[in-house]
């Protein structure tokens, strides 16, 4: 406990605190009031961390929809806890990390989704064509907190740390001012949580690793390669009763399937069915995109296309930065061409007489004659902002000068760069 509130320490938290921003928790402190606060509160809490009597204050729950439907549930910690969680995980970090799986990439230093990506494309390219795709049920919700804290034990001999985290665990969970127990989960919002998820699943990893398996581990995301389908469906079988029985985590039989790698998506991505196989977008990570976008521009609508375009960009240059790993071009050019229609189609509403849009599509070189044919041809704005006129007149390159990102051009440009 020492070394957790060690001044460097605790400044280096600090600002990691300060860096990620986030929510404010139950008590409404905001991170730009943390410093100010310290400052009155810090030699009380600091001397209540060194007694082993700190007793953090509940979590705000937070309930945000799931990608393929449902909720996923956050627990928001004070600002003050997250601090001291992440003074917590900066001291045990450097304890529990060296013996963790080289299978295992989320949620640890120097490792990334794009390493875990690349060694299953390998394990695929060796040869192991089919995959034991499992999801563990509500896995931050159900992990067994007798369990975690035998495990972390076994290398923390200061109770007040064991007591602290224990008490971490079973804070309440706050839901329109009523605060509901806790006796097993370990919520995600919290600085700790991504590392006891770790500690709590490297039992999983060792049991794979006995008995010769190839297989990669994003947090609760575990994909099992093999060489037979009866292989991967008696793995299954044989790991969801293990998985009862060593860490009591249920398996989601809805969720998890013995399927080629093509057939199944990891961390966004899918992959080509051939003997060299390519790592290609996920239909559903393409699908996200175009919601997301969709949601941008009805938000957008009233703005100058300029506005929209400023308000895009981060979305797509992140998403193409995640993306880059692609080795299939097609999907980025269809939706390049996807978003270039869209604000083609903004255009044209902003316009809304025929004279408005026969005087613009003349303004960008169409003569007289075929910009008041199809200024006035009554067809719908998304069938205009496909035909080609609109593509004659607002070309990709006039979208390059507006400076719209284009998925294809920034995927290629951080291909060549890597």
């Amino acid at each position: 406990m020492e070394a957790v509130v060690e001044r460097g320490n605790l400044w280096l938290a600090y600002q990691r605190v300060v860096e990620n921003q986030g929510a404010a928790g139950v008590d409404s402190l905001s991170v730009t009031g943390l410093k100010d606060h310290l400052k009155q509160h810090w030699p009380t809490i600091k001397a209540r961390l060194l007694a082993g009597g700190y007793r953090p204050q509940p979590v705000r729950r937070v309930d945000i929809p799931k990608p393929q439907g449902g909720v996923r549930t956050l627990g928001i910690p004070t600002v003050v806890d997250r601090l001291i969680q992440q003074a917590l995980n900066q001291v045990l970090t450097p304890i529990f990390e060296p013996d963790f799986s080289e299978a295992s990439y989320g949620f640890r230093p120097g490792r990334n989704a794009h390493q875990a990506l690349q060694a299953a494309r390998q394990h695929v390219a060796e040869g192991k064509r089919w995959v034991v795709d499992m999801d563990l049920e509500r896995f931050f919700d159900r992990v067994n907190h007798d369990l975690l804290m035998g495990k972390l034990a076994q290398k923390i001999g200061d109770v007040r740390v064991l007591k602290l985290i224990r008490r971490y665990l079973e804070a309440g969970m706050m839901a329109q001012g009523l605060v509901s127990p806790r006796t097993e989960g370990t919520p995600q919002g919290g600085p700790l949580s991504p590392l006891l998820s770790n500690i709590m699943l490297d039992e999983l990893d060792r049991e794979l690793e006995s008995r010769g398996l190839a297989f990669c581990r994003y947090a609760d995301d575990c994909n099992i390669y093999v060489g037979s389908e009866r292989a991967g469906k008696n793995l299954l079988a044989g790991l969801t009763g293990w998985l009862w029985q060593a860490l009591k985590l249920k398996v989601n039989a809805g969720k998890s399937a013995v399927a080629q790698p093509w057939q199944r998506k990891f961390l966004g991505y899918s992959m080509t069915w051939h003997s060299a196989p390519k790592l290609r977008i996920a239909k559903h990570s393409l699908e996200r995109l175009t919601e997301k976008v969709r949601e941008l521009l009805r938000r957008a609508r009233g703005r100058s296309l300029v506005a929209t375009i400023e308000a895009l960009n981060p979305v797509l240059r992140g998403w193409a930065a995640y993306f880059k790993l692609t080795e299939t071009k097609r999907a980025l050019e269809e939706r390049d061409g996807w978003v270039r229609r869209k604000l083609r189609c903004t255009l044209w509403r902003q316009w809304k007489r025929p004279y408005a849009r026969a005087r613009n599509l003349m303004r960008r070189g169409l003569t007289e004659e075929r910009a008041w044919r199809s200024a006035c041809n009554q067809r719908g704005p998304w069938w205009n902002a496909g035909a080609s006129h609109m593509h004659a007149a607002f070309p990709k390159s006039w979208f390059d000068q507006r400076g719209l990102v284009s998925l294809l051009d920034t995927v290629q440009r951080l291909q060549c760069v890597s």
